[in-house]
């Protein structure tokens, strides 16, 4: 969450203080009405090379069917992008023209929008705006809006913005739940909806785009308040370790990634028409932990992950969409965590929060982007084990010694939530930080699912006998087979937790179980494939895959099937 500071004229004070805009008045006047247009330009974001600011404009005067604001920067300053206004510059001075949708400002109107720059020196806050050539009044406040951000400073954000909201209904979800047999059980559960290439921006295979999106939750919000929930999902080589899930951005694209994905997601999101809506994001699932178990000397290395942890490509992207995202004020940003079963481990654990970290600090953004942090996103491991601790002794045998535990510190999700909340609570991240846990497919019911402890025969028949969690290994993650629907979307469920989503749509492929080609930059991954024996990742275990699978992304009805028939809690 960036916060701002808009500090007042002193001299103005008494006239301004009620709505943080100075306005511009003589000794006798006492109708603000008089003046006719007001600017309110906040510097939000600032580091020692560039800047963000917003913009917002006031129109006293007759209604406008389009309009275009003026200034000038008394240094050296360079508008590099902007969005919701068309922004040009020449020499010092800078032309915001409208776009088609806010180009109506109706007399006591406002309209918003914002901007990022470059600077050397000062970064002096323009002295005089004119509005289609009229001189309007700009709020500068004393110490000036270039100032750094004020961490402590106010936000519109709620501490947890699932307590007392619903949860948005993906339309397109939704319709394939219900096409299937007993599937409209489900149908009106909230998913969160993928940005997985840059074509899903504005709708692709005649597919709803991000617009058509928000647009919809306005009506599904009605009166009361509703979350959205977006993943962002298309750095540059992405997913360095799976192949099933690689996009369509080159490793070193980091240009693209900026200037065609994120900038344009930012501008819609900041569009003011959805200031409503609560957008919670999660940001950049399988990239942070990829670069500190898939690189270097560890057996599970892959050289590609290697490729962009040199690059830096995955820190600077994550930072730069915390940073721009983290502008938008109803925007709240979630970080993906990984899960138990990938960053449990104390050689994992650590240095996890601690890549997490320097991401928050990458690229002008900062702790107060993000807004917590999300585990288990696409994946199956259990919510809580009940038949066993981590504590147990068996057989003489302490349970982490089991194959399946393997020395790993958490036996499932909700303790290792609570506990790298605390983790990343120590590094630095805010102290009020929220964790979401995907319970989409990680409920393990059916005939399969144990109903006690099993045999103490030795520490392993004791642990697989009375796991929900039936995979061959914690590291599979591909169409599991046996897996179910997990605990429903529901909101502050535990302590530390925001929130219990099903960020992964059931029934959406995680990638193909043989090599079909497509047009969306996703591979074929063994881990795909039933046939597949394994390696250093799941401890060369079977896969554990379902066959026949489609590309990631895509319906796969027989997966959406079986997670119905192996609900937990169950379905009625």
């Amino acid at each position: 969450m960036s916060r701002t500071r808009t500090a007042l004229l002193a001299a103005m004070a008494l006239v301004a203080g009620a709505t943080g805009t100075a306005f511009a008045v003589d000794a006798g006047a006492a109708d603000v009405a008089a003046v006719p247009c007001t600017v309110d330009y906040k510097i939000q974001n600032q580091w020692s090379t560039g800047f963000t600011a917003a913009v917002t404009i006031t129109n006293n005067s007759a209604a406008k069917s389009s309009w275009s604001l003026k200034w000038s920067y008394a240094g050296n300053q360079k508008v590099t992008s902007g969005w919701n206004a068309k922004l040009s510059q020449s020499g010092a001075a800078v032309t915001a023209a409208n776009e088609t949708y806010n180009a109506q400002l109706a007399t006591g109107g406002s309209v918003s929008f914002g901007l990022q720059g470059s600077y050397s020196g000062s970064n002096a806050v323009p002295a005089t705006f004119t509005l289609d050539g009229v001189t309007c009044n700009v709020d500068g406040g004393p110490g000036g809006p270039t100032d750094p951000p004020d961490p402590g400073g106010p936000s519109n954000r709620v501490d947890n913005p699932y307590s007392g909201a619903k949860v948005y209904v993906n339309p397109e979800w939704s319709a394939n739940a219900a096409a299937e047999p007993g599937g409209s059980r489900i149908a009106n559960q909230p998913t969160g909806v993928w940005l997985d290439r840059i074509a899903a921006i504005n709708g692709a295979g005649g597919k709803m785009g991000l617009r058509a999106h928000l647009d919809e939750a306005l009506r599904q919000k009605g009166s009361g308040e509703l979350v959205v929930q977006f993943v962002i999902y298309n750095l540059p080589g992405r997913d360095c370790s799976a192949l099933a899930s690689n996009g369509e951005l080159k490793a070193d694209e980091i240009g693209r990634y900026k200037t065609d994905y994120i900038d344009p997601i930012k501008a819609i999101l900041a569009d003011p028409k959805y200031a409503s809506l609560r957008i919670v994001t999660t940001v950049e699932i399988d990239s942070l932990p990829n670069l500190v178990t898939n690189t270097g000397s560890r057996p599970t290395a892959v050289p590609q992950c290697d490729v962009m942890k040199a690059n830096g490509n995955y820190v600077k992207g994550v930072g730069y969409a915390l940073n721009k995202l983290g502008d938008v004020p109803n925007v709240y940003n979630y970080v993906d965590a990984g899960h138990h079963g990938w960053i449990g481990w104390d050689d994992n654990f650590g240095p996890t929060a601690t890549i997490m970290k320097e991401a928050a600090s990458a690229e002008g953004a900062t702790v107060n982007d993000v807004h917590g942090f999300i585990t288990n996103t696409a994946n199956y491991s259990a919510l809580k084990e009940n038949n066993f601790t981590i504590n147990d002794t068996v057989a003489g045998k302490s349970v982490r010694e089991s194959k399946w535990v393997d020395w790993n510190r958490y036996l499932d999700e909700l303790s290792y939530a609570q506990a790298f909340r605390n983790q990343l609570v120590s590094v630095g991240f805010n102290s009020n930080i929220g964790m979401l846990i995907d319970t989409s497919r990680n409920g393990w019911g059916g005939a399969a699912r144990p109903t006690g402890p099993g045999a103490t025969t030795s520490v392993d028949t004791y642990v697989d006998g009375g796991r929900y969690d039936r995979r061959f290994n914690a590291g599979n993650w591909c169409n599991q087979s046996g897996a179910g629907l997990g605990e429903r979307p529901q909101a502050a469920p535990a302590a530390g937790i925001d929130a219990y989503v099903w960020m992964k749509p059931p029934g959406e492929s995680d990638g193909s179980s043989k090599a079909i080609p497509n047009d969306e930059g996703k591979g074929f991954d063994r881990m795909c494939d039933p046939t597949y024996t394994g390696n250093p990742r799941n401890n060369n275990n079977m896969s554990g895959a379902l066959p026949d699978a489609p590309v990631s992304g895509h319906w796969f009805s027989a997966q959406f099937r079986q997670l119905m028939q192996n609900a937990y809690p169950p379905l009625s």
